[in-house]
This record gives C-alpha cells, sequence and structure tokens, in this order.
C-alpha cells in the first residue's frame, strides 16, 4: 500500500489556498490587483473568483523553487499518483519541462538521439544546451496521412554508429494520438546505461484505464513530460515533469527548472495541477470510463453519416507504419468525398460553434478528454449533419480522400549529427550579411535561416541550418495553400524563406 493512501483525497495546497482567503486577509504583498479588488468592473463576472486566490509565496504557501510545505506535498502526492519518483509542477507547460529535461542531460557538444518530428521546444532546448542531435525519421501511416513514430531498429543502428550518444528523446503519443510501445526502447537504452527522455505532453490520462496505452513512467521511461492541462484538467500552461530511476541528475533538473520558470508562478495554475491529481488519484478510472462512453457515442454517430469517416486501427496490420497504440480520445474525421479539405471542414465546424483543436490538408481533429459532455457530442454531431445536407455531400461519390502532404522528407533515415548553436543564431540574426530571403522555389538546396513551424501543431519542417529539398518546398506550398498557420517564419504571407548565404 502506498504510503499516501489515506492522503489521496486531500489538495493541500489548494486547501492551503482557500483557507488563507477564508481568512479574509489584507494584502499588503504582490500582486497590485489585491486579490481581484482591483480587477475591471466589467471582467469580475470571469476573473474575480480566480484572481481572489492569485497568491504569491506567502507564509503557509510555500514556494515553488524551494518547496517545503503545500507545494511539496501536492508534488509527492503527484509522484504517487503518476508513478514517478520525484514530480515537479511546471507553470509554463511541457515547454519549460522538455527544456529542463534536455539541459539537464546535455552540455555543449553532447550527442543525443532524437525522433524528427518532435516539438519545437524539444529544438529550443538543443539550442539552450548546445548539444548535437541525431535525428531518426520517423514512419508514415497513409491512412492518416501523417507522421508517426520511430521503429527501434533505427535507434540501434544509430547506437552502433553513435556509441557517445546520452540519450533517446522520443515524443510519445504524438499530436493524433498515435503513439508506439515504450518498453522495448526504455529495455535498449538502459542496457547500454543510456536515458530515456520522453515527451509525453498528451498524454497525461494514460495508464489510468486498460482502454487507453500504458504510460511512459510504467514503461520505463526515465524523464516524462506531461501537459495535464492537455487531456486532464489543470488549466493552460499547467504540466508535470517526473522522473524515475538512478540515471537522472535530479540536481541538474531542479536547477534548470529554477533557471527557466518564473521566480513569480501563478498559484492557480499550481492549485489546478493539485486539483487535477486529486481527480486522477481517487476516480481516474472511472472518470475515463465515463469519458470514453461520450467517445464511443460520438462515433457510432457518426457512422450514420456515411460521408464523413474517421480513422480506427487494426494494430496487428499497421505495425509497419510507426505505432502501435492510439489515444481513443482523438479523432480525426475527413469528408470521404474528397469535396472538403480539412481547413475546409475547420471553417465550417467553426461556423456552427464547434472549434477543433486543428486541421491538416485532409483531416480535422477532434480532440475528447474524460470532461467532454453528451450535449457537446450532439452538437458537433448535428453540425456534421447540416454540413453533409448544405454541401449536398450525400449526393457525391465517395473518392480517395484528399492528398495529405504532412511527411517530414529528411535525405536519410538517421541523419549525421547536427550541431545547434545559440551563439549561431545570434550571429546570423544580427548580421543580414549572413542571410538573405529568397522565394521558396529559389530556397531549394539552400539551408534555412528560419524555423518554419507549421501551428499546430508545432512540430518543426525546418530547423535553422536545415537543407531545403523540393519535396519539403512542395509540402509547404501545399500547408500554405490550404491555410496552415506558420510560426518562426513569415512564409505563410510572403511564400519566401530565409536561407543562409
Amino acid at each position: 500500500m502506498s504510503m499516501f493512501e489515506n492522503r489521496k483525497s486531500i489538495a493541500p495546497l489548494y486547501e492551503a489556498m482557500i483557507a488563507h482567503n477564508q481568512s479574509q486577509p489584507s494584502s499588503f504583498h504582490v500582486p497590485g490587483h489585491k486579490s481581484g479588488l482591483g480587477v475591471l468592473d466589467e471582467a469580475k463576472p470571469f476573473l474575480q473568483a480566480v484572481m481572489s486566490i492569485d497568491y504569491t509565496e506567502i507564509t503557509g504557501l510555500d514556494d515553488l523553487h524551494h518547496a517545503e510545505g503545500a507545494i511539496l506535498e501536492a508534488e509527492q502526492l503527484a509522484a504517487d499518483c503518476f508513478g514517478a519518483e520525484e514530480t515537479y509542477f511546471l507553470v509554463g507547460g511541457s515547454t519549460a519541462g522538455n527544456l529542463a529535461m534536455i539541459t539537464s542531460v546535455c552540455e555543449r557538444g553532447d550527442l543525443i538521439l532524437v525522433q524528427r518530428n518532435v516539438h519545437k521546444s524539444v529544438i529550443h532546448g538543443l539550442m539552450l544546451a548546445g548539444a548535437r542531435a541525431v535525428f531518426l525519421s520517423p514512419a508514415w501511416d497513409h491512412e492518416t496521412g501523417t507522421a508517426t513514430g520511430i521503429h527501434i531498429e533505427d535507434v540501434k543502428l544509430a547506437l552502433r554508429r553513435y556509441p557517445e550518444a546520452k540519450a533517446l528523446l522520443l515524443t510519445n503519443p504524438n499530436y493524433y494520438g498515435l503513439g508506439v510501445d515504450l518498453r522495448p526502447f526504455a529495455q535498449l537504452m538502459h542496457e547500454q546505461d543510456k536515458l530515456l527522455l520522453v515527451d509525453e505532453a498528451h498524454g497525461a490520462h494514460y495508464g489510468f484505464h486498460e482502454e487507453v496505452p500504458a504510460s511512459a513512467l510504467s514503461s520505463g521511461a526515465d524523464v516524462v513530460v506531461q501537459s495535464t492541462h492537455k487531456m486532464l484538467t489543470a488549466m493552460t500552461m499547467g504540466a508535470m515533469l517526473h522522473v524515475k530511476g538512478p540515471r537522472i541528475d535530479r540536481v541538474a533538473i531542479k536547477q534548470r527548472l529554477a533557471m527557466l520558470q518564473s521566480s513569480s508562478p501563478s498559484y492557480p495554475i499550481l492549485a489546478s495541477l493539485d486539483l487535477a491529481r486529486k481527480r486522477m488519484h481517487t476516480e481516474g478510472k472511472a472518470w475515463i470510463s465515463r469519458g470514453l462512453g461520450v467517445v464511443k457515442e460520438f462515433r457510432a454517430l457518426l457512422n450514420e453519416l456515411k460521408t464523413f469517416g474517421y480513422h480506427s486501427y487494426d494494430f496487428p496490420n499497421v505495425k509497419d507504419h510507426g505505432f502501435s497504440t492510439a489515444d481513443p480520445f482523438k479523432v480525426s474525421i475527413y469528408d470521404k468525398t474528397g469535396t472538403l479539405s480539412g481547413s475546409d471542414l475547420q471553417d465550417l465546424l467553426e461556423a456552427c460553434g464547434c472549434f477543433v483543436e486543428m486541421a491538416d490538408a485532409r483531416n480535422v481533429l477532434l480532440v475528447f478528454s474524460p470532461a467532454s459532455s453528451r450535449d457537446d457530442v450532439w452538437r458537433v454531431y448535428q453540425a456534421l449533419a447540416n454540413i453533409n445536407l448544405d454541401e449536398q455531400l450525400q449526393k457525391k461519390e465517395l473518392l480517395e480522400p484528399i492528398s495529405n502532404i504532412s511527411i517530414l522528407p529528411p535525405d536519410t533515415q538517421i541523419s549525421t549529427p547536427i550541431a545547434f548553436d545559440l551563439r549561431d543564431l545570434r550571429k546570423t540574426g544580427s548580421n543580414e550579411s549572413y542571410v538573405s530571403t529568397v522565394t521558396i522555389q529559389d530556397a531549394i538546396g539552400k539551408r534555412s535561416a528560419d524555423m518554419v513551424i507549421p501551428y499546430p501543431p508545432g512540430i518543426p519542417y525546418l530547423y535553422p541550418g536545415e537543407t531545403i529539398t523540393a519535396s519539403v518546398a512542395e509540402a509547404l506550398e501545399q500547408l500554405a495553400m490550404n491555410g496552415i498557420r506558420f510560426q518562426g517564419t513569415a512564409f505563410g504571407q510572403t511564400q519566401k524563406l530565409k536561407i543562409y548565404t
């Protein structure tokens, strides 16, 4: 029995904050809104309640960067709940966790194996660390038209080529909820006394129910970063970093988090992390089960609309596609007639008040969670039914789905070591003689000076220094044509890229 068995139903930080609030104290400390008293009258119905507990590091409410009281206990309870040995609360999202994870493992010049289709924060972490990366290209799922996970044989080959690699960093699951069984990867890395690092931003609910995949921690990962706000109930930017096992330098993790996180962390976000953990600790399986019922109802209704499809998987037959698990709360839908692109369908759904997570050329991604309601299901079903009628889709032939150019087409399955260094970016960014802005076609064969990031999902198509191939240029043009937004570049507005000269 866990030493926290009798403490699962408490939320120590949240309860301390409420107790302080109910004592009706006078505030002679920051923040300046004084527990919401200074908020504009028009905003009080929306903001005053949360601002009334927007505290700082005062007596009784502990200190995130030197936790000894309520925050420490909240983090210990979270570690017990999610299967870690130590857990650290994050108020800067999984971005802060990924940066801390990478910079605590890698020093300048160190080598790390990295799945190529990672979030931009991983690339930024490599830059901050001054590390070298060997990128492993993901497999390709032709049904969804998206990049998935990597094959373990590629990791074995990369380790033979680069035995000095300190760790393997994987994203699991991906934005579409597709993932791999992490246990063989953990075993392989640990046999060589190396680390498995996992960006599990979309998998905070994993491991709590037999119908969702196993968690990264239970599969043997050494460091795991989860966005508790994505699939559970924390406020936006609320995340957790979990560590387990003897291989990770925990002092370094704490030091990096102190550097990367605000010295004035949001107490409402911290409290929401505490409460999200309490829900999973006390009713996680039942809560997920209720949410799964909602999603199953949506899939059943969608089956009645013959013109819209969604992706389901026969796992014995998709092993070559780089994934073996799928999150049932992620539903990618598409128009079987090929009439509506993903962005078309997104626009039509949002005109009906149904706002989706993202769209690609073919699919619209609907993200459900255990908090989703049957009212939401019926609303999106009715919206799709109306779209079906308005667009007269039922009168059209079922064609091949629209091509989805989302693949990241590198030259090799396993890259050579690529050095990342902020000093190079600083030099090129401040000296126009190092860069030039050219059309996408003129950029082919040149090295990108931009970080080109379709967003969402925030996975870089190009990182600074990467060679722009003809297939990448074609993919970027297709994405822009389909209305996909970009970060890190003006390409979406200008159809031009910065290249190194």
